[in-house]
């Protein structure tokens, strides 16, 4: 899901995600000042990726240029084009108003309502409906971080109650209220290490479901990686559940994926993800294949990122991300194992 959040809450590392991916809906949120060639550039800009350390983010095109960066060329960064101000002039509406219906919106920016909703999904990957509820859900999430109730936060975001807030967000990884509160902090993090005939495998969860599974990892790693959590030993309350687990590793199939799962990334992170989950068991896919899904053939590195933060092995299944000749590519926990779990899943 896009995230769509108040610009000045995107942090760094969501801006240069987005430049990997070459993801035109931060256009305009952002450019990027490329400072070994002197350029800034918007987020999809066609050129090839920059350095990391070559790059710093501006707010707008003025405050690039007074860093003494000229726009580049190729995508005019310091322009905007009649349907960029549009699409500008309805996210203000919505953002402003709420949910508007099309026609609402095709009278304000002059264009027809057909029209006006396939340039709104181009440029922003979401229909205007669709806009509007992420923008409600952002808005819970930043009321709860800001440390509201979470009643109080659904009814300032303008849902009717948390029935109707469930109700829209269900099935998504990561989307209840209390799993966005405090930034994890206070969490209790039950785990546990397991015998599998793939070696040692650690699973932990939430009372949300599972948040991590790794191969050859313990305590000490799952603390690095939650370091605000409460960690505790997993006792029979989880016991059904890391079995379900052990499943789906020694006997994988469709069924892995009614495990319920708590977790948490970016927006670009949590979109590989969720895209991770729709591969076929049984089938593998490039990370070029895997970023045209997203929309974007040219974000094959910046998946490659997001698969590498994934913290659930197997049930969010990176290992069938394979390279584009065919051979395995990488894997966090050896190409051994990553060999294993295709077999067992037919590949």
């Amino acid at each position: 899901m896009f995230h769509v959040k108040h610009l000045e809450n995107i942090t760094d590392e969501e801006r240069w995600q987005a430049a990997l991916a070459k993801d035109r809906r931060f256009d305009g949120a952002f450019v990027t000042g490329v400072h070994s060639t002197g350029i800034y550039c918007r987020p999809s800009c066609p050129a090839r990726a920059p350095h990391r350390k070559n790059v710093r983010f501006y707010r707008t095109p003025e405050e690039a240029a007074t860093a003494g960066l000229r726009p580049c060329k190729r995508c005019s960064p310091n322009t905007q084009s009649a349907e960029e101000a549009c699409v500008l002039a309805a996210i203000a509406a919505i953002r402003d108003r709420g949910a508007m219906t099309l026609d609402e919106l095709a009278d304000l920016t002059g264009y027809t309502a057909t029209h006006f909703q396939r340039l709104f999904k181009r440029t922003t990957g979401l229909s205007p409906a669709a806009y509007a509820r992420a923008l409600r859900e952002q808005r819970v999430h930043e009321a709860l971080t800001s440390g509201q109730r979470v009643t109080d936060a659904l009814t300032t975001a303008g849902y009717g109650g948390p029935e109707q807030f469930y109700a829209e967000t269900k099935g998504r990884l990561g989307m209840k209220p209390s799993d966005w509160s405090r930034g994890g902090a206070g969490r209790v993090i039950h785990w546990a290490v397991l015998p599998t005939s793939l070696g040692p495998m650690l699973v932990a969860a939430t009372e949300v479901g599972v948040c991590c599974l790794a191969f050859g990892e313990g305590e000490a790693e799952l603390r690095a990686r939650f370091p605000r959590a409460e960690l505790a030993p997993a006792g029979e309350d989880f016991r059904a559940l890391f079995a379900q687990v052990v499943q789906a590793v020694e006997q994988p199939g469709p069924g892995s994926a009614a495990i319920p799962l708590d977790v948490h990334g970016t927006a670009f992170q949590q979109r590989v993800w969720e895209e991770l989950r729709r591969i076929p068991h049984g089938e593998t896919r490039s990370y070029g294949e895997l970023a045209a899904a997203l929309g974007n053939p040219k974000a094959s590195r910046a998946v490659g990122g997001a698969n590498g933060a994934n913290n659930i092995a197997v049930l969010i299944p990176c290992h069938r991300v394979i390279a584009a000749d065919g051979t395995l590519g990488g894997y966090a926990y050896g190409l051994a194992i990553k060999a294993e779990l295709l077999k067992r899943e037919g590949v």
